[in-house]
């Protein structure tokens, strides 16, 4: 990416919110990731870079995370900012204070929010009510953060991105979301494999399949794994119940009994594909504990590079 057109998109990525990869276009998303790349390279070279210092982001949880948690709090340190933990019982929030209130107090301290929780209209809501950024640290539609670090751990292994396949096998959940809509800006083909009722939110779908259109990529939704993972670059996958779908446990192991990424299905797709899982994982039950731990896996390439890519968004917009 030439010299000038990164200086424009940097100055047009300041101040800006980080709620989902469907507000950001391909070429910001596209150096989102070389960002990331790039201080990825400072980072494992000994060479400090703080154009955060003196800035504080406050890290909401009403979701509990490991990844997020320590890979947020780490990257603001390292950024030369500091990050403030903030779980629902330490907030007015969490005793019936509104989320517009919420926001503009903490306005008025931090220099960002980051939130991890439940519904999608919260961060919504307390974006609008912010007048500082605020970073999506998962809700209930999407997990943009996890889906930057997954394209930017293609990105390093691969060479590339548009023109390859992702096979997606499991629950139609936030992280599918996330993870088509990278698809679709940055002009990767994505086949998901699932079962009748477990399919992607049809809006997200429709805006995906919008965008894919005008990069030239294809995306397919499907319930037959093994038509999915055919010839696939990338096989993905995710727990079947996931966080607030404990209930659904049984019933979803009985759904999803067919859709396990195993040495069988692999079989089917290239053979120096990437296995990639967002973590936590169930070995033995969306995954095989020989494709998880074997040759091909980079799940925790996947999780280091979360600590990167939210790095690049927090430099980038804070």
């Amino acid at each position: 990416m030439a010299g000038t057109a990164q200086q424009d998109l940097a100055v047009q990525l300041r101040g800006r919110d980080f709620i989902g990869l469907v507000d950001y276009a391909p070429e910001e998303i596209q150096y989102l990731i070389e960002l990331a790349v790039e201080l990825k390279r400072k980072h494992k070279a000994g060479e400090a870079y703080q154009p955060l210092k003196g800035k504080t982001l406050g890290m909401i949880f009403e979701k509990s995370s490991t990844r997020t948690r320590v890979s947020f709090e780490v990257g603001m340190y390292q950024l030369g900012g500091h990050a403030l933990f903030l779980s629902k019982n330490d907030l007015q929030i969490g005793r019936g204070e509104s989320i517009h209130d919420t926001a503009q107090t903490l306005s008025r301290y931090l220099d960002g929010i980051m939130i991890r929780t439940f519904a999608h209209r919260t961060v919504i809501e307390l974006a609008r009510a912010a007048t500082v950024p605020v970073i999506n640290g998962l809700t209930d539609l999407s997990h943009p953060c996890q889906a930057l670090a997954d394209y930017q751990t293609i990105y390093e292994k691969k060479g590339r991105l548009q023109g390859l396949k992702v096979a997606y096998i499991g629950d139609g959940n936030n992280m599918v979301h996330s993870l088509l809509m990278g698809a679709a800006k940055l002009g990767v083909n994505f086949a998901v494999a699932t079962p009748e009722g477990y399919e992607p939110d049809s809006e997200v779908l429709r805006q995906c399949k919008e965008s894919a259109a005008k990069m030239g990529a294809t995306i397919h939704v499907g319930a037959d794994p093994k038509e999915a993972v055919a010839d696939a670059d990338v096989i993905y996958t995710d727990v079947w119940a996931s966080m607030g779908f404990e209930a659904e446990q049984k019933e979803r192991e009985i759904a999803f009994k067919n859709y396990q990424v195993n040495d069988e299905l692999v079989k089917y797709a290239k053979k120096d594909f990437l296995f990639m899982h967002c973590l936590p994982a169930h070995r033995g039950e969306e995954v095989s504990e020989g494709v998880i731990d074997g040759p091909n896996s980079v799940i925790f390439d996947q999780a280091e590079n979360r600590l990167h890519a939210q790095k690049a968004v927090m430099a980038a917009i804070l």
